[in-house]
């Protein structure tokens, strides 16, 4: 349905949704070109061992900008309440939970999401760390109409981005915020005035980014050089790979690959460097340069590896 009634600075309708640090930058860019009325957010929740409670990243950008907010624990619960400000536009944005058809169907201009991936590409919680994780070369932002089926609704928009062999999933996440921020406030006129293209999704074509176990955490050296460097950069700077070291948890913030090759075990401890400690892979040798044993702060592997006696031939598994 086309506004060309609505003045879009001041008459136009939209209810935001999102919680992370991720949805506030495309909300901080919204708010400095549209007037939304309504944020929809996760609660705030206790973190870290302290328990201290903590606002999602969303809310803070709303407080900010004096925009109420609503942060119901199931937001099926608190269909009314949405609805009741008789959204023209419901965008969202990483909000963390399945939303309702009568949410969904509610908005004159339908209800839209920002995707941080090329869909059919990597639907699901975690694409950014997937992407990393099964080395992909590149990825990007789509706009899409939200569908009762997770990520599956028809695109509006992509925008794709080179992932550089040094990109982390903190680094690529940083810069798919602004991507996304950008091309929602480029997609948006269109979307308004009615004249937006939508493509439906190819089904053939779907692979998944499901959010990160425990279970995927956890480093195989049994892989290769390349794949276990792509886990380590894959999951920092949440929620990081480890293995274990003389049975203690220990975290392998960043490392480097070499061309050596080794005999012997996977994960065998093969040499100290001035940057960190090399390890066995399937197909040759990482380096550890950043790591953190359980209980200890994050330290050079090369300080860890000089305080560490006869680490060189001890095996990470």
């Amino acid at each position: 349905m086309i506004l060309d009634e609505l003045n879009v600075q001041k008459d136009l309708k939209i209810v935001y949704m999102g919680t992370p640090e991720f949805s506030a930058t495309v909300l901080e860019g919204l708010v400095a070109n549209y007037k939304v009325r309504a944020v929809v957010s996760q609660p705030d929740r206790k973190v870290g061992r302290t328990g201290e409670v903590r606002m999602p990243s969303v809310k803070k950008v709303a407080n900010d900008h004096t925009i109420l907010v609503i942060q119901p624990e199931k937001i099926k619960e608190a269909v009314d309440e949405v609805l009741a400000f008789e959204p023209d536009l419901i965008i969202t944005c990483a909000y963390g939970q399945i939303i309702p058809k009568a949410i969904l169907d509610a908005p004159k201009l339908g209800c839209i999401n920002v995707h941080a991936s090329l869909l059919p590409k990597l639907r699901g919680g975690a694409p950014i760390h997937r992407s990393i994780l099964e080395g992909h070369s590149k990825t990007g932002i789509t706009i899409m109409y939200m569908s009762e089926k997770m990520d599956a609704g028809d695109i509006i928009s992509q925008k794709e981005i080179v992932i550089e062999n040094d990109d982390t999933a903190e680094t690529l996440h940083d810069k798919l915020a602004i991507l996304g921020r950008d091309l929602l406030l480029e997609t948006l006129p269109s979307i308004i005035n009615g004249t937006n293209g939508r493509i439906k999704q190819n089904e053939d074509e779907v692979t998944y980014g499901f959010n990160i176990s425990r279970e995927d955490e956890k480093l195989d050296f049994n892989k290769s050089s390349r794949e276990i460097y792509n886990h380590v950069r894959g999951l920092n700077s949440w929620p990081g790979a480890y293995a274990k070291l003389d049975g203690k948890i220990i975290k392998i913030w960043e490392s480097r690959m070499t061309d050596n090759v080794f005999q012997g075990f996977n994960g065998t401890v093969t040499a100290i460097y001035k940057d960190g400690f090399g390890i066995k892979t399937q197909n040759g040798e990482i380096v550890a340069t950043l790591v953190q044993l359980e209980g200890k702060k994050k330290m050079s592997g090369a300080d860890f590896a000089n305080g560490y006696k006869d680490l060189v031939g001890k095996i990470l598994s």
